[in-house]
């Protein structure tokens, strides 16, 4: 009979801790064929068949949820839902960017771990890069890029749409930005456009551009 109780006492227990860890796995971000999951505060894009932090498992993903295969045992998430309630929200993170020369908005920040120093500009509807700036961060555009025409101020050009797969200013990290590269050296400064802009919250405030994390 101890035997017996002992196991039962134990039981609650080891539910709390299995919710806990439950709590703990977060989408935050949806695309086709891949998720972007927070598991422990660490958030990747994991493709479908991929294994991201803590050994969670994309199984499925699409724009109205994902399948995540959690300690061998598959669940559906919703976008920016805990499987348990018990999840406590990390604090959103703030930049504030001081008006430039010209009055534009500059500011530093990377693509895929390297550095670049973005032009802030609204009226672009992606991430722009030129060739070089392609180069220099090792997209390889031309064959991982969706070839398109576009126009700008010196005519139609030649571009190709890209995945980037992370793009950080400050500590705001967005996962999976449309990015747009064009052919030869326009435009001459990277552009921080819509794409980065409409995955977090923006402000002007007193000629300060104010940026924050949506979580």
């Amino acid at each position: 009979m101890s035997v017996l109780r002992s196991a039962l006492m134990s039981l609650p227990l080891l539910f709390a801790d299995w919710a806990y860890a439950a709590s703990q796995v977060r989408v935050v971000g949806l695309f086709p064929g891949a998720a972007v999951i927070n598991v422990d505060g660490q958030r990747k894009l994991v493709k479908v068949g991929q294994t991201g932090p803590g050994g969670v498992q994309v199984v499925s993903a699409d724009s109205r949820g994902a399948v995540l295969r959690v300690d061998g045992v598959e669940r559906n998430y919703t976008l920016s839902r805990d499987y348990s309630s018990g999840y406590a929200e990390s604090q959103k993170k703030q930049l504030s960017i001081a008006k430039g020369m010209g009055g534009h908005y500059w500011v530093p920040g990377s693509v895929n771990g390297h550095t670049v120093h973005f032009l802030v500009d609204t009226g672009a509807t992606s991430i722009a890069l030129n060739e070089g700036h392609a180069r220099r961060l090792g997209i390889d555009y031309r064959v991982s890029g969706q070839p398109l025409q576009v126009s700008t101020a010196a005519g139609v050009t030649n571009g190709w749409r890209v995945n980037l797969d992370r793009v950080k200013i400050g500590e705001i990290e967005v996962l999976g930005v449309e990015g747009v590269i064009l052919e030869g050296g326009s435009p001459a400064e990277a552009l921080l456009g819509m794409s980065y802009l409409n995955r977090v919250s923006w402000k002007l405030e007193q000629d300060a551009l104010v940026l924050e994390s949506k979580y």
